[in-house]
């Protein structure tokens, strides 16, 4: 009987010290096979398996697109790009961002789900915001089981905590305590797994989608919404995922309640920024054409500009009011550390 060998493991800042603790502590003679996703720059050359295989636990590498699994091997996520996986072979695609993100835990637990059912254990570690929560869920409902970090140690507690209370989640414990868990889980048998959820595969098959094209794959597993996508301004669907909801654009882009919130703050901040501009060039312009009705004695033309110019002034002191209050900053991701 299989067992549950298929390892699936989730974290964005903090992660790389969490992920060479629990590499560190595991035993060598438990091998099973390991999926990472690592939030990472999309510009940068990652050193990730050379700096994670310093744990002298397995192999670490990022595999190319179709490339075979390979038992007993850590499998990293590539930059800019997604890692998926089917039965006996990863796919690493440049799809839709998923919680603003690309490589995102969600799409990788996802495909995880689907291809090994209930030999998976996913693993959510420390990270801003709440990808990974969904994905939980994805594993949970194809029979696989849930570990989270305790979020009272992790460095950045925000996904372990989304993942706790979105998820139906088996096991949250501190991170030395987690690799003689995951090596008691390795050795148990799976179970038979239950039918893949039509949803589950739904979304998927979204995020293996390389050029992503309009389709309705989306409205398939969601309702819409008259809510319009941050990214490509195309049309939203609500997605009901247990207690929350998230939303999916027909071109396939996908935002948690977290991300979808911290989105639209820096849209909002952005517009702001802008109208301030716009108003204190108008205050200039305003100044310039008073100035020069003055100089040609047309004092009805000054009083209007003069009054236009202080209306301006006023509008642009309450946008910079606004701009400096510090709820604004924090709620656009200004107030991260």
């Amino acid at each position: 009987m299989d067992k549950r060998d298929i390892l699936v493991i989730g974290a964005s800042a903090g992660g790389l010290s969490a992920l060479t603790r629990l590499f560190g502590g595991m035993p060598k003679d438990c091998v099973p096979t390991v999926f990472v996703v690592l939030h990472i720059s999309p510009n940068a050359k990652s050193m990730l398996p050379r700096l994670l295989e310093r744990a002298h636990w397995l192999p670490a590498f990022h595999p190319a697109d179709g490339e075979p699994i390979r038992p007993g091997h850590i499998h990293l996520a590539s930059p800019d790009h997604h890692l998926l996986v089917h039965h006996d072979h990863v796919l690493v695609r440049r799809g839709p961002r998923e919680n603003r993100t690309r490589p995102a835990v969600d799409p990788l637990f996802r495909s995880a789900g689907i291809a090994f059912g209930s030999r998976v254990v996913g693993v959510v570690l420390t990270g801003m915001l709440d990808d990974g929560a969904s994905g939980l869920r994805a594993i949970h409902r194809c029979g696989g089981l849930c570990v989270v970090q305790d979020p009272g140690e992790a460095e950045w507690p925000s996904m372990p905590e989304s993942a706790i209370a979105r998820a139906p989640v088996d096991h949250v414990l501190p991170i030395d305590d987690m690799p003689a868990l995951l090596c008691r889980l390795a050795a148990e048998p799976a179970g038979t797994s239950p039918p893949v959820p039509f949803d589950i595969a739904a979304e998927a098959q979204i995020a293996e989608q390389e050029f992503t094209t309009v389709s309705d794959d989306t409205k398939s597993v969601g309702k819409p919404t008259t809510l319009s996508c941050p990214d490509c301004g195309g049309g939203l669907s609500a997605i009901q995922d247990g207690p929350v909801l998230r939303f999916r654009c027909q071109v396939g882009h996908a935002f948690s309640p977290d991300s979808m919130e911290e989105v639209q703050a820096e849209v909002m901040e952005k517009v702001l920024w802008v109208a301030l501009r716009t108003h204190e060039d108008r205050v200039e312009l305003f100044n310039r054409m008073a100035s020069y009705a003055h100089e040609h004695n047309q004092m009805n033309l000054v009083a209007k500009w003069e009054s236009q110019m202080q209306e301006a002034r006023q509008t642009a002191d309450l946008l910079r009011k606004v701009l400096s209050d510090p709820r604004v900053r924090q709620s656009s991701g200004q107030g991260e550390g």
